[in-house]
């Protein structure tokens, strides 16, 4: 049984639900998305920079670490809990988790990225936004589009929660497509810089699997007692990035 933030059983989403949800998982998370995701490395292009990341095992952990206890498992529980305050209606709960949100961002090319996402991903999904029926509707009333973090703007990951409460799509499955798009963004950015054959890619995101469904199975269950990170070498690297004298990413 899964429950929400209020530790209340949440109802599981119907297998039908869930398959209807798919189509339109598989576009908002596509690297196709207009978000300009390709852009940015999260850190990873300093890492190859400075010998930390080499090969595919080594990206592969290094991926795996973020999921698990980094930036991308506090992606998640802070999807999750935009998920939550949008489905409520409650636009104070939501603009708290975006201030959150921004207040993680360990450097300022991940605060700048985080931002640029999410802004970018809030005008493409736009078509999305109040198609889900019950949500949507709370979501014109309470005026959750207009949220917005103090900084201005919502960062990725509760522009991406808010957009899947609005559009009715199940939580479980939202977070999957969100990590597995976390995931290949770094995958994509490694091909490009250590450089990677495809084939090891493909190899990389298929071991990945089991974490990234762990990751969004634990993330479905959090609250923002769960958020913490431990992927030290991550945030360092991040901010070495923005001194690398040769750059092909914005962080």
């Amino acid at each position: 049984m899964t429950t929400g933030a209020s530790g209340l059983p949440l109802p599981e989403p119907a297998e039908g639900s869930a398959r209807a949800a798919l189509p339109q998982l598989l576009t908002l998370f596509s690297p196709a998305f207009p978000i300009g995701g390709f852009a940015w490395s999260h850190g990873l292009e300093a890492a190859v920079a400075e010998g930390i990341v080499t090969d595919g095992d080594g990206l592969a952990a290094w991926v795996a670490l973020l999921l698990d206890r980094g930036s991308g498992w506090n992606d998640l529980v802070l999807m999750a809990e935009a998920f939550h305050a949008a489905a409520a209606g409650d636009r104070g709960r939501l603009a708290s988790v975006a201030e959150l949100a921004v207040a993680l961002a360990g450097s300022a090319e991940r605060r700048a990225e985080t931002l640029a996402l999410g802004a970018a991903f809030a005008e493409a999904s736009a078509h999305w936004a109040g198609e889900g029926g019950e949500p949507g509707t709370a979501t014109a009333e309470g005026g959750l589009a207009a949220v917005t973090a103090p900084c201005g703007g919502l960062p990725y990951p509760v522009a991406a929660g808010r957009l899947a409460a609005m559009a009715g799509l199940p939580l479980a499955e939202t977070l999957i497509a969100y990590a597995h798009g976390f995931a290949a963004a770094l995958v994509s950015a490694a091909v490009r810089l250590v450089p990677l054959p495809q084939s090891v890619a493909v190899r990389v995101l298929h071991g990945l699997e089991p974490a990234i469904a762990d990751a969004a199975g634990r993330a479905a269950r959090a609250t923002l007692d769960d958020l913490g990170s431990s992927a030290l070498g991550s945030d360092i690297a991040a901010m070495r990035h923005e001194t690398l004298h040769t750059r092909l990413f914005r962080s």
